[in-house]
């Protein structure tokens, strides 16, 4: 099987925002099948997890577990996805700047806001990704510390391993 060009998986990535949902689920479970090849459009996979159609969801969510880091470059359009009202848009952002580790540095203040987030798999996954992040998230100690005495076990778990991470 040859591997994609980068055209068909930019094409494919417009694709996620045609008016058909049959054509969007197509586009995403093309690219959920095009594995690594689709980290160049991994912001457009993060937005397409908060379709209205459930299938693009689940194919854009599969395509994103698959995925390593995101593209160079490709931190500043996950910032805004993080704040997104919809959390699993917001959830995949977030992993995506923990998988990009300290290069996501610039993200740090945006993720210390998601500790706070009303959804508790974005807030975990905020502070997995702010223990990813390292160093540069010792700048928002008290946020994590906050979320370390959270009554969510989980969150409090990964909260004091990321501040370990930041060296705090």
């Amino acid at each position: 099987m040859t591997e994609p060009s980068a055209s068909d998986t930019h094409a494919l990535a417009r694709q996620l925002a045609d008016a058909d949902p049959a054509r969007r689920a197509e586009a995403a479970e093309r690219l959920c099948r095009q594995a690594d090849a689709a980290r160049p459009v991994a912001c457009d996979l993060v937005r397409a997890c908060g379709d209205a159609e459930p299938d693009v969801r689940e194919w854009a969510v599969a395509a994103l577990e698959e995925l390593g880091p995101p593209p160079d470059g490709a931190v500043t359009d996950l910032e805004p996805l993080a704040a997104d009202g919809h959390p699993l848009v917001a959830y995949w952002a977030v992993t995506l700047l923990g998988r990009s580790g300290q290069a996501a540095a610039s993200a740090v203040p945006v993720l210390a806001r998601c500790l706070g987030s009303a959804d508790a798999a974005v807030a975990q996954r905020a502070a997995w990704a702010l223990g990813k992040i390292g160093t540069a998230a010792s700048g928002v100690t008290a946020a994590l510390e906050t979320a370390a005495a959270s009554s969510d076990p989980r969150l409090a778990r990964l909260a004091r391993e990321a501040l370990d991470q930041a060296g705090q």
